[in-house]
């Protein structure tokens, strides 16, 4: 194939299955998109994002040694633009860590202070416990 792996190119989809969707190439070749790399969300039913005959962009991701083109359609565009805003995003981390860019130093930092104080309150329950228990 004129394109190697990691080249983006246009194609067709002729059929659709439970476990992906073969793309018609260039050059007379088809491979397969496998639906993990259909879409940058969960995808289901792959006929709810694509239909035959649907005209697409593939990044080439390998060819095995039986010449199978493996393909991404979410590799050869660019993720959604993440939201910036709770209400639409993941529900806000507890604890020690902040939302953010952190550096792994200051990730281990807050998560060890977070265990520690943890730990502390577990160990100042347990000796109430304990004291009861006498009595």
């Amino acid at each position: 194939m004129e394109n190697g792996i990691g080249a983006v190119v246009a194609g067709k989809v002729s059929s659709i299955t439970k476990f992906g969707a073969f793309v018609s190439l260039p050059e007379g070749k088809s491979g397969l998109v496998h639906i993990s790399e259909i879409a940058h969300t969960y995808v289901n039913d792959i006929r709810e994002h694509l239909t035959e005959g649907q005209e697409v962009t593939v990044k080439i991701l390998g060819i095995d040694g039986e010449g199978r083109i493996n393909l991404s359609i979410k590799k050869a565009t660019d993720p959604p633009p993440r939201p910036d805003h709770p209400h639409g995003g993941p529900p806000p981390r507890r604890g020690g860590v902040q939302p953010g860019p952190q550096s792994f130093e200051d990730k281990l930092k807050a998560f060890m202070s977070d265990s520690e104080s943890k730990m502390s309150d577990l160990r100042q329950h347990s000796d109430k416990r304990a004291v009861r228990r006498r009595k």
